[in-house]
């Protein structure tokens, strides 16, 4: 199975969010129900880091609540959650998949998803000015407008700094 990046939101979307060892296990799943065949590690890990270059998948590190640390060990991986690129597009079969994994509906705060995903997009931005990268520089500056329709976030000033790079 070559699953493209709106799938890959497809299925983390309909769980609201995913470890990647999640999304690994729902992705051999799908290849099973879809045509009997397992999936190259290899190509998902691929499609994986593709998506979250792209951001059609970000990464939420989630905390949990003080009185809940103890025994927070399932918050230690990060989920990957559908991100502001992306126009989920489960697969065939993917809606059995709440079913076939049990895992519960999750509901990553906005506000803090939002807050990492600045924070990512900046360190792109400072990666791909200092690399003199313009195709990446085009890149950000059309991803920004996309982050900013997604998340309560303003992107203006790191937008204008990667303007000023193509200028």
């Amino acid at each position: 199975m070559d699953a493209t990046a709106d799938e890959l939101a497809g299925v983390v979307d309909l769980f609201g969010g995913l470890t990647r060892d999640e999304l690994e296990r729902a992705l051999s799943e799908l290849a099973f129900r879809t045509d009997g065949q397992s999936v190259d590690g290899a190509t998902v890990d691929d499609a994986i880091e593709d998506a979250i270059e792209r951001f059609a998948l970000v990464r939420y590190e989630r905390i949990a609540p003080p009185a809940e640390r103890s025994t927070a060990a399932s918050l230690d991986e990060p989920l990957l959650v559908a991100g502001p690129t992306a126009f989920p597009s489960p697969p065939e079969h993917a809606d059995d998949l709440p079913h076939i994994l049990e895992i519960e509906p999750r509901s990553p705060d906005r506000g803090a998803l939002g807050e990492q995903v600045f924070e990512r997009f900046a360190r792109a931005a400072i990666d791909a000015l200092e690399e003199d990268d313009d195709e990446r520089v085009r890149e950000l500056l059309d991803v920004s407008y996309d982050i900013e329709t997604w998340a309560p976030i303003d992107l203006a000033d790191e937008r204008a700094r990667l303007d000023d790079e193509l200028d």
